[in-house]
């Protein structure tokens, strides 16, 4: 039996709020153009070291002493985490919005206020937050993908220019990836590829725990529209599998007995392997595995041909020079396939005959599947260090020009925050009032600490800039030390990281807030 530590109320709070602040202390040094770098010690490897501007690296690294302040530091890393997974950057943001948040709850709050109703107010302002914010994104531009891919890259402008080259390459329905190259250099390279619109279905198949990806190179695929409920019908699939040392990707549904059984050879480092489901439902789904198999080289086993899966054979597999996996899509790199372009011709001359709006637009989805391109990003450098560094931002960037795309784009370096307190109806209550005040302060505080790591005097700047709110985009360029059109001078943010950071934010701190006990485990 495990004996339980219990504190309560003014003990529990100080201890969330002590490790929130020494997790805060070590990430948002990184924040901003003028960001500090962090040094981290790997606890796997001797003598290993790790230097980034990456917040969530920071992040995932921490781990405390005194359990309470090391559960604090657990939710203030899921703020970090999801909005990681959910926009790709921002995860520095998201720590100082939680912390000051958090602080000055503790200084605003006093016996007087219901600490529910507060939290109620928080999620009000939030929501209307993300509005403003969504009102006031607007599209991006191809010029501008150089001005974010190199923001979100710590100011590398030859990262920002190889990233926006990507993009454009790739065109509107192209993918880009992040790969280790096999020389110092950085470089991109564009291929064939398609994107399915399904993740993995375990979390037992991730082989890259920071983007959550099943990553797979040269593997054999399966595609079917059957259940497979069973995996003793597939076992000399998977011995030929292993015979050649290659992963397989079955993109089908699995039965809970089936999934159970490949993640545990999976688990068992048996066979390295992940499912997906098949795309779409209906006709639409037949559709499109029918597209996948033609470009992958595979035999379609479906139901609709009567196909019988225990007479499947290794040569029915198909091919695919590299699969990645994540929650919600897949990408894969295919090898040449001259019936591809076949398909290619067909659905091109269909495309011409019929008249109904929903094929028409269904027929341009499936070429558009075919036809796109995969960008991959082939980053090189001197040392270990070096590249695990570089490494990161190239990541961060990569995902943030994805973000942009998809979102659309705002004036950064913590504008976009500080107007929206300008927009905020406040709730005229006693408590919609101090949850009014804990709001300005953690709004406030991402351009302040941009303005901190620089060494510069955030008071004086930002007072500036709330008494002049006649320019929406008008912020402060630590870089230059000057006022500006932060659009128009390329410093900007995609609409999509900042909307998840206040999102994750607030329901980290409302979650510590609401807190008036802790049990934890007694440590030797």
């Amino acid at each position: 039996m495990i004996v339980k530590e219990l504190k309560f109320k003014g003990e529990a709070r100080d201890k969330l709020i002590s490790g929130i602040e020494k997790m805060a202390s070590a990430v948002k040094c990184t924040l901003g153009a003028r960001g500090k770098t962090v040094l981290i010690e790997s606890e796997n490897i001797i003598g290993g070291i790790t230097v980034t501007k990456d917040g969530v690296t920071v992040a995932r690294s921490i781990t405390l002493e005194d359990p309470i302040e090391n559960a604090a530091v657990v939710l203030l890393r899921q703020a970090a985490e999801n909005t990681a997974k959910n926009a790709g950057d921002g995860t520095s943001t998201s720590v100082v919005l939680t912390e000051a948040l958090v602080k000055s709850a503790t200084e605003l709050m006093t016996s007087e206020h219901n600490s529910s109703e507060v939290v109620r107010c928080l999620q009000n302002y939030k929501d209307q937050v993300v509005n403003f914010l969504d009102k006031k994104s607007i599209r991006v531009s191809k010029s501008k993908l150089h001005d974010i891919a190199t923001i979100s890259s710590n100011g590398d402008k030859e990262i920002g220019r190889l990233i926006s080259k990507t993009y454009s390459e790739v065109g509107s329905n192209g993918v880009v990836l992040v790969e280790n190259s096999t020389s110092n250099d950085t470089y991109s390279d564009i291929i064939d590829g398609m994107r399915i619109q399904r993740g993995w279905t375990s979390k037992y198949f991730v082989t890259d725990e920071k983007r959550s990806e099943c990553v797979l190179n040269d593997a054999y695929v399966l595609v079917t529209d059957q259940e497979i409920t069973n995996l003793m019908s597939l076992e000399h699939i998977f011995a030929e599998c292993i015979k050649k040392n290659k992963p397989l990707l079955i993109i089908g549904e699995l039965s809970s007995n089936a999934l159970a059984t490949l993640n545990m050879n999976v688990l068992r480092k048996t066979i390295k392997a992940c499912n997906i489901l098949p795309p779409h439902f209906g006709y639409k789904r037949k559709d499109l595995l029918q597209d996948l198999s033609v470009a992958l080289g595979a035999k379609y086993f479906s139901d609709g041909t009567g196909d019988d899966m225990q007479l499947i054979r290794f040569e029915d597999l198909g091919r695919v020079k590299k699969a990645v996996v994540g929650q919600e899509t897949t990408s894969l790199v295919n090898y040449d396939s001259e019936e591809l372009n076949i398909l290619l011709v067909e659905l091109k001359s269909r495309l011409d005959s019929v008249t109904k709006k929903t094929e028409i637009e269904f027929l341009k989805e499936r070429i558009a599947n075919i036809t796109g391109s995969i960008g991959i990003i082939n980053v090189g450098a001197d040392s270990d260090i070096e590249l695990k560094e570089k490494r990161d931002r190239i990541d961060d960037a990569v995902c943030a020009v994805q973000a942009a795309i998809e979102q659309g784009v705002l004036p950064g370096g913590g504008v976009a925050l500080l107007r929206a307190i300008g927009d905020l109806n406040v709730i005229p209550t006693k408590n919609g009032e101090v949850a009014f005040k804990i709001m300005i302060n953690a709004l406030e505080s991402p351009i302040r600490q941009i303005i901190l790591n620089a060494g510069l005097d955030s008071d004086g700047i930002v007072n500036t800039l709330v008494t002049d709110n006649t320019n929406f985009n008008m912020g402060f360029d630590v870089k230059m030390e000057r006022y500006c059109d932060m659009l128009e001078s390329g410093i900007i943010d995609p609409s999509k990281v900042t909307k998840q950071a206040i999102i994750n934010s607030v329901s980290v701190a409302t979650t510590i807030m609401s807190t008036d006990a802790t049990i934890t485990n007694i440590r030797q």
